[in-house]
């Protein structure tokens, strides 16, 4: 009754009819402008986070590892909410314009906080917190306007606008820093401007798709026999395994940082190779996920990720390999996270959509939150290079107990 039954039959790996390469829908596109002007606006403001934190305040591993769990797991619950809301409401754009109109006002809140950790915090809090609330319903509209067959492809489209933005953030602010001494007001005002115009073309251009079935309000109890089905329950189990197996960000950033006796004021720009990567590659990896299987790319994602962490391990030097490095965590991220959620969208009836999205959503930033700082204690109680060593096997280990679930037929 909570799976659809037309799509669970090829779940993850839908296959379009010839000549049907579809357009993606107006709908899909103007999402990715608002997530691509959200996270110009976001990017701006955290370019400088991780060289702030390690290189400013002095913070160890352990510190940074916490803090950057911290930063990934602060969505987790509100996602949950967030995309209950939708589903209850039956308005999922209402719910994602009032998280994007949130992180909006965030961007005026920076100058007033000055150099006050507690006043930034704060304002990092909120921002998050819109991003939770707006993250699951924006999903769901998607998928809502989308056949199942090209899941993968819109939300390779959506990830390709979206990374655009993160990628074109930090240049932008970096550009601004250069033309303006000391213009770190400027950057928050344009940041600012940047997220009301994302909250503009949410309200203007994004339609919302007709929600059948309107009639049947996802109550608590039809939701949590939503996504304890067992073909969904498989999902956000396997997804999770893997993200505890997954390293933070930072720290692969800052490894890199390390290995190539880089300044530390080139640590912001390191991740848009990454970015450039993920933004190149997101829709193709989305169309070969609705071709080959979404499970299998999503895992292959891994894969590669894996392979980039025992690079780190090695003592392996130079451009070359930092190349090789950010190519592969670019392609993890287009290989697993659009496809994830088409994965996931393409199993759950509509009325049910945006919770059982949350649900996988949240249980990734949970895992990813506790692996983050276990990384932090491992790289604090030995190397850096060792406790990549060490993330590389367990990630292998988790990746295994995905694919033999996948022969096994639990998620294709």
């Amino acid at each position: 009754m909570y799976l659809s039954a037309t799509r669970s039959a090829q779940a993850g790996r839908a296959k379009a009819p010839p000549g049907a390469a579809a357009k993606v829908s107006g709908t899909v596109v103007a999402l990715g402008v608002v997530s691509l002007l959200t996270d110009m606006s976001a990017e701006m403001v955290t370019a400088v986070l991780p060289m702030y934190l390690m290189y400013g305040l002095g913070l160890g591993y352990l510190q940074l590892g916490m803090l950057d769990g911290l930063y990934t797991g602060a969505t987790a619950l509100l996602r949950l909410g967030g995309g209950y809301a939708a589903d209850r409401l039956g308005r999922p754009k209402l719910v994602a314009g009032a998280g994007y109109g949130l992180s909006a006002l965030t961007k005026l809140g920076f100058p007033l906080a000055g150099a006050s950790m507690a006043g930034i915090g704060v304002m990092v809090g909120i921002d998050r917190l819109g991003k939770g609330v707006r993250t699951a319903p924006r999903d769901a509209l998607i998928a809502a306007s989308t056949p199942p067959s090209a899941l993968g492809r819109a939300f390779g489209v959506h990830r390709t606008l979206d990374t655009a933005g993160a990628l074109l953030g930090p240049l932008l602010a970096f550009a601004l820093l250069s033309t303006v001494a000391g213009g770190y007001d400027v950057v928050f005002v344009g940041s600012f401007c940047l997220a009301v115009a994302g909250v503009l073309a949410l309200v203007f251009f994004v339609r919302a798709p007709a929600v059948p079935n309107r009639d049947r309000r996802a109550s608590l109890r039809r939701a949590l026999r939503a996504v304890t089905a067992p073909a969904i329950r498989r999902i956000w189990l396997l997804t999770g395994i893997l993200g505890l197996a997954t390293v933070g960000d930072m720290f692969l950033y800052l490894a890199v940082q390390q290995r190539l006796g880089l300044p530390p004021a080139a640590l912001p720009l390191l991740p848009l190779a990454s970015a450039l990567t993920f933004m190149l590659a997101a829709t193709p990896a989305g169309r070969l996920a609705d071709r080959a299987g979404r499970w299998r790319v999503f895992v292959g994602g891994h894969v590669l990720l894996a392979g980039g962490y025992l690079l780190l391990a090695g003592g392996v030097r130079g451009w070359g390999f930092a190349v090789l490095v950010l190519l592969l965590h670019g392609l993890f991220y287009a290989c697993a996270d659009g496809v994830l959620m088409a994965h996931a969208g393409s199993l759950l009836a509509p009325e049910i959509r945006s919770t059982g999205m949350a649900v996988v959503q949240t249980t990734q930033a949970l895992a990813r939150s506790a692996g983050a700082v276990g990384f932090g204690v491992l790289a604090q109680t030995a190397t850096l290079g060792a406790a990549f060593g060490v993330a590389a096997a367990v990630l292998s280990a988790a990746v295994a107990v995905g694919v033999l679930v996948q022969r096994r037929g639990g998620a294709a």
